[in-house]
């Protein structure tokens, strides 16, 4: 159990926020730092077009249901930034943007918030987005070696509808000041989805979740796993710029590592198992594919944090609505009057793609043994 002096709290907080800033820069700068994967693999995947759907553009409902709310949208803004004064602008624009979108929004891991009560205005966004769920939070190792009830208590502060725990031992593992020791973590989370006072939703950050530990994973209490594959923001690459260009040559070497988003998804056979998808999604193609392969949501990362640097709530809008009308479009052209008609939707698998997935479903049963 953590159990550190205040002095020692607030270095750690001041490090933890300077470690965000410095992440929130990485992350918006695609003109110096190069840290995406290629796209989560949609690209495999096509619709049948419908070419006399009966239907018209007005009838459409994009509408769903989520922890007790109806969205406008299928779709959510993924968990991302917090603890420092750049991630605090940032949390207040994308509060504002889910408002007006009425989608999901959720925030900055809250392990700072843990270390320095003081930032709490940073995470402090429900009353900006008080009609939306609000995704509070944290990390497995945190929720292994803090005191729970602490993190309860900050949950009902917030006011948030659900607590995400987040998985990345790739990141941390080339973090400088990151964790190493990953032991116990399913055990932790199995107890915090059995006595957390909200659901909770377990994800990665960006290399997936294989459908073995997705099943385990719901099957311990999980509300939902968001499979957050490969193909977008790639953590290693982010962390490896934080530290000299020669130690870079191990991290260049994960590139490519991960699990598609589209394979993962491919991988339960359409079946609705409370999945959410977030992982090099990149327009509202990518966002209707999921959809209809399953997902219950699709979230952004990456896309959104760039549109808030550079205009703000009202870009983020306009991004998701550039989203709204490729979905209801393909809505439209696939004969699909809503989310329960665009799951059921008609599409087949180019031969690559096809490849790829009977390839990794191999490889995922001789894992199991």
């Amino acid at each position: 159990m953590d159990t550190v002096s205040t002095r020692s709290q607030g270095k750690r907080s001041r490090e933890t926020g300077s470690r965000k800033a410095g992440h929130l820069e990485i992350c918006t700068d695609p003109s110096r730092f190069s840290i995406e994967g290629a796209g989560g693999g949609f690209e495999g995947i096509r619709f049948v077009h419908i070419a006399l759907p009966e239907l018209s553009e007005t009838e459409l409902d994009t509408g769903t249901d989520f922890l007790g709310h109806h969205l406008k949208l299928p779709f959510f803004i993924s968990c991302m930034t917090g603890g420092s004064e750049g991630g605090f602008r940032a949390n207040k624009e994308l509060a504002r943007a889910a408002e007006a979108l009425g989608i999901p929004v959720g925030l900055g891991s809250m392990r700072v918030l843990l270390e320095d009560r003081e930032l709490f205005k940073h995470f402090n966004m429900k009353p900006l987005a008080p009609s939306v769920p609000l995704l509070a939070n944290i990390g497995a190792v945190q929720i292994r070696d803090m005191e729970r009830p602490a993190i309860y208590e900050l949950l009902n502060r917030l006011e948030a509808q659900a607590l995400v725990i987040h998985i990345n031992p790739g990141q941390e593992l080339f973090q400088p000041e990151g964790d190493r020791d990953f032991r116990g973590l399913k055990e932790a989370i199995a107890r915090v989805c059995d006595e957390c006072p909200l659901p909770v939703i377990v994800k990665e950050t960006g290399f997936g979740i294989a459908p073995h530990l997705t099943r385990e994973l719901l099957a311990s209490g999980a509300a939902y796993v968001d499979l957050a594959g490969a193909g977008g923001t790639n953590w290693i690459l982010v962390e490896s710029y934080r530290f000299p260009e020669q130690e870079n040559s191990a991290a260049s070497q994960f590139a490519q590592w991960g699990i598609p988003t589209a394979v993962l998804l491919a991988s339960f056979g359409g079946r609705q198992i409370r999945l959410l998808a977030s992982g090099g999604v990149r327009g509202g193609m990518d966002a209707a594919k999921a959809l209809a392969m399953g997902a219950h949501l699709v979230g952004f990362a990456l896309p959104v944090i760039r549109e808030v640097a550079a205009g703000g709530a009202e870009a983020v809008i306009g991004f998701f609505r550039k989203l709204e009308k490729t979905l209801r479009s393909t809505m439209l052209l696939t004969g699909s009057r809503d989310i329960p008609s665009l799951r059921r939707a008609a599409t087949w698998r180019e031969p690559g793609f096809s490849a790829q997935l009977h390839a990794f479903l191999r490889a995922e049963a001789f894992a199991r043994g």
